[in-house]
């Protein structure tokens, strides 16, 4: 796969905060942390087939159980515990409000 050179504007505190990533050693590049970002974006925007029938039997489940007098908060609560119990990552789950 051919690199090509591209060039990024970045804040002051965008480019303070990804100097302290490299300078930890947790990259050894500009690069390598970017295409990193690049990828784990890819990844939370890709609706793989797991994904998709998790969301599917979500929505069935949703609909079959009717209302509900839990808050939007507990909700949330509920829902991240069963996602780890199922053993999905949370850092792959984008949660919107």
């Amino acid at each position: 796969m051919a690199i090509r050179k591209t060039t990024l504007s970045l804040t002051d505190h965008d480019r303070e905060w990804m100097d302290g990533i490299i300078t930890s050693g947790e990259y050894v590049s500009n690069s390598e942390y970017v295409r990193s970002l690049i990828r784990r974006d890819k990844e939370q925007r890709t609706e793989t087939p797991e994904k998709i029938a998790y969301i599917r039997a979500k929505l069935i489940k949703a609909e079959q159980s009717g209302f509900t007098d839990l808050s939007r908060d507990e909700i949330l609560a509920k829902s991240k515990d069963e996602l780890r119990k199922n053993g999905v990552g949370l850092s792959t789950c984008i949660f919107k409000y």
